[in-house]
């Protein structure tokens, strides 16, 4: 069974001089797990933080749409299998995922 792993944080690592650094800070706010097949399959609701970082892992090629309501599709953008993404989710949206099959 082929699955996306969508794990979500709020923030990235700040050292003790208060720098940032473009890493996920733990713990994770949620994780979740979607099964993809041939139809789109959306996530549950994303919490509304006031900045919210998405990590994707895929174990098979998959096209991923972002959006309150999305849904993935033939032309949405792709990822390879066995490939880690990470990408930014507007301030206070209850963004979702959609995932499917290419």
């Amino acid at each position: 069974m082929a699955t996306l792993y969508v794990t979500e944080f709020t923030d990235t690592y700040l050292d003790p001089y208060n720098h940032s650094f473009s890493m996920a800070k733990w713990p994770a706010n949620q994780e979740q797990t979607v099964t993809i097949g041939a139809g789109s399959t959306q996530t549950a609701t994303a919490s509304k933080n006031n900045r919210m970082y998405v990590r994707l892992f895929t174990d098979t090629a998959c096209g991923v749409e972002f959006g309150t309501n999305p849904t993935a599709g033939a032309n949405s953008p792709r990822m390879a299998a066995n490939s880690t993404e990470y990408f930014a989710v507007p301030q206070g949206q209850a963004y979702k995922v959609a995932v499917i099959t290419p």
